[in-house]
């Protein structure tokens, strides 16, 4: 039996199931509910999750394995119908692998762990996924590179400044468009505030059914299957092969990058 063969084939069929069309609509529908709530704590939650996964990395290169196991076991994000569901799937694969004589010998406490943070995995997707559309939307809008909520907010807020100050332009609001056309108005640092927090939380719900538009590119593209070999040679190496994905650094630049655009549009003025 060519165990890698089986394993492919598995990891195959749960792709299809699970991240085709109809398979990641029927999966977020489970997040209609109390996962909305949950979202935008999860979404806060995903800096200090990354700090705790280097801190990880560095106690094991240091040698201090014990510590950082304990620190490992820490699950930061809070539980959500559909990434419960997504390892209760990936579970049940690795028993279909186990039964098909191709699975792993990592104990359970082990593949516990790995299956957390293949979950997490596909939240900082979520988020990178929010970004491109936000990136998206202020090209197409504002014709400027809005990483991230951070820059998008200014400029949302100026344009509805603009909007309400020719609303209420002296000479009438057709008028007053020419007028802040040529002058234009400016949110204040308050009115900019409310706007972010507002696009915020519109921002965590678009991350909540991100996979939804994720997960079928994932699966054309092979990433959805690669990641999941990436679990199973994890766990065939006991579980510590692997301490910090790429999608959380990918997630986190975003973020940064996001930051250090707003901090240059405050320095312009």
């Amino acid at each position: 039996m060519d165990i890698h063969a089986v394993r492919d084939a598995e990891i195959r069929r749960f792709v299809r199931e699970t991240y085709g069309l109809l398979g990641t609509l029927g999966l977020h529908r489970r997040a209609v509910g109390l996962d909305l709530l949950r979202a935008p704590a999860n979404v806060a939650l995903a800096p200090p999750y990354l700090l705790l996964r280097l801190l990880v990395l560095i106690l094991r290169r240091v040698g201090l394995r014990g510590l950082a196991a304990r620190l490992g076991r820490v699950q930061l994000f809070l539980p959500t119908r559909v990434s419960g569901e997504v390892a209760a799937r990936v579970h049940a694969l690795l028993d279909r692998l186990d039964a098909a004589g191709a699975g792993v010998a990592a104990p359970p406490e082990v593949r516990h762990r790995a299956v957390q943070d293949y979950v997490a995995i596909r939240a900082a997707v979520a988020e990178i996924t929010t970004s491109l559309t936000v990136l998206f939307v202020g090209f197409v809008v504002f014709h400027a590179a809005t990483p991230g909520i951070a820059s998008l907010a200014p400029s949302v807020a100026d344009r509805l400044a603009q909007i309400e100050a020719a609303r209420g332009f002296w000479a009438g609001e057709r008028l007053g468009q020419a007028y802040y056309g040529l002058f234009p108005a400016s949110a204040s640092a308050g009115e900019i505030m409310t706007v972010a927090f507002a696009l915020a939380l519109i921002a965590s719900v678009v991350t909540t059914f991100a996979g939804v538009l994720a997960d079928p590119v994932q699966k054309a593209m092979g990433a959805h299957r690669r990641r999941l070999h990436r679990l199973i040679a994890r766990l065939d190496a006991s579980g510590d092969a692997e301490s910090l994905a790429p999608e959380h650094l990918l997630a986190r630049t975003g973020d940064l990058t996001d930051a250090l655009f707003a901090i240059i549009r405050a320095l312009r003025g």
